[in-house]
């Protein structure tokens, strides 16, 4: 069978047309061999089956495929912040695997609390409490936990089209219908809120927001009475960039109602937005944030939920548990991240997301599909809408996607419609100015 038969016998029987054109020209029979070993022995699941493609390496800003092409992530997973295979997070790792590769439980370990304690002192106002995780969602659920303990409530307002992980849990307060659909029975109170999307909003608040998406979630938890916390993605992956008054409103309403604040970070703290912490662009400090992906240095999987010192209130209870949450190298991965990161990159960052932000909006200028620019830092969004009578925004999506790839560039699509633009905080200027060429050119071609 070949791959795009297999897949199709696995019930994805609506690969595109681009896709299927990228798997019948742009691989060879190398590739599609492992790529059918790939779906014969994994289980099949939604956005992760079938495989793009089978790559062979990662460094740098760049990863390279089995046929030896190579393309500038702009995806990542969110892990890449310091580039992957970065010299310092390599030489850090090889040193604490040769001296001590793992802590068994009930014992602790001087990376791990070096590693507390830089995020501790990191972290604005009293955040000074944290547990570490094998994953986001893992410590997502610790802040859930914690949110029931101090509080004696266990009701939650979150939002609509947000993510925060793919356990039960997560899907629960997340809002993405692919997660939430056909899952069977959700935990209770968990409410969901209209996100602050100006572009697509319920309140129809225009070209920017007016806060009524703020006062909803005020007029929740006054009707609720009884919520345990507000969970949110402080700037959502899509990326919407909510007003610095948005937080500020619902950091105020959630005191005011007794309720937490929770902060999902887990994509984009670490630097992404030009900020360590994105929350401090608004001028406020959640009751907890939770920070993953890029912590681990784009080797090993991490994450932290970091609390405010009076939240130290469950030491009765198991919040994680977990058997590597006290790993010793992933932590010597993160204290090398760090460093990297507080190296200049900040400023970097800040200068190359103001760079990239003018000549995407220079292309807006040109191209009618452009619906919408936005973003903050190195966490940018496109939204688009075809050109083509006939044709849906996704598949005008696609295919710049797909055209992109095919001349070095991957970076992945949001809700169909936005081109989500995450590149490694290392990235020179002049591969950012490359890239927005390419997404120019295939924008001029489909435009025609």
């Amino acid at each position: 069978m070949t791959f795009v038969q297999i897949a199709q016998s696995e019930g994805d029987t609506n690969l595109s047309l681009e896709r299927q054109q990228w798997n019948e020209e742009w691989l060879d029979a190398e590739t599609r061999h492992w790529l059918e070993e790939d779906a014969k022995y994994f289980l099949h699941q939604s956005l992760s089956t079938p495989c793009l493609n089978v790559l062979t390496k990662s460094h740098g800003v760049n990863i390279e495929d089995l046929q030896g092409r190579s393309y500038m992530d702009f995806h990542g997973n969110s892990v890449h912040q310091v580039g992957f295979g970065h010299p310092r997070v390599i030489e850090a790792v090889a040193k604490q695997m040769q001296e001590m590769p793992f802590c068994t439980r009930r014992y602790t370990n001087i990376p791990a609390i070096k590693l507390a304690s830089r995020l501790a002192h990191l972290a604005p106002g009293d955040l000074n409490k944290v547990l570490f995780a094998p994953a986001g969602t893992a410590a997502i659920g610790m802040a859930l936990k914690l949110a029931r303990a101090a509080t004696g409530r266990y009701k939650t307002i979150s939002m609509w089209d947000s993510f925060h992980g793919a356990s039960l849990d997560a899907i629960s307060i997340g809002g993405e219908a692919t997660f939430r659909n056909n899952a069977g029975p959700l935990l209770p109170g968990t409410e969901h809120a209209p996100p602050p999307d100006p572009v697509n909003c319920p309140f129809h608040c225009g070209s920017s927001c007016n806060l009524h998406c703020a006062g909803y979630i005020e007029y929740m938890l006054e009707k609720e009475g009884d919520v345990a916390a507000v969970i949110a993605e402080t700037v959502r992956s899509t990326p919407y960039i909510p007003p610095p008054e948005y937080w500020q409103a619902v950091r105020a309403a959630c005191d005011r109602h007794g309720a937490l604040l929770i902060l999902d970070e887990i994509p984009h703290a670490l630097g992404r937005t030009g900020k360590m912490f994105t929350f401090e662009h608004y001028g406020i400090v959640p009751d907890m944030v939770v920070i993953g992906k890029g912590l681990g240095g784009g080797i090993f999987p991490l994450a932290a939920l970091i609390a405010r010192q009076h939240l130290d209130v469950a030491g009765d209870r198991a919040l994680g548990h977990y058997t590597h949450e006290k790993n010793p190298v992933a932590a010597a991965a993160a204290l090398a991240a760090i460093d990297v990161i507080e190296d200049g990159l900040l400023d970097h960052v800040s200068a190359l997301g103001e760079y990239a932000l003018q000549r995407l909006h220079d292309l807006k200028a040109r191209h009618p599909m452009i619906v919408d620019v936005r973003g903050l830092g190195l966490l940018i969004g496109v939204e688009v809408r075809s050109p083509i009578a006939g044709r849906s925004s996704a598949q005008a999506a696609e295919a710049i996607m797909y055209g992109a790839l095919r001349k070095g560039l991957n970076f992945k699509t949001t809700m169909g419609r936005i081109l989500t633009l995450t590149p490694a905080l290392t990235i020179t200027r002049e591969e950012m100015g490359k890239a927005i060429d390419i997404i120019d050119e295939e924008m001029t071609l489909l435009e025609g």
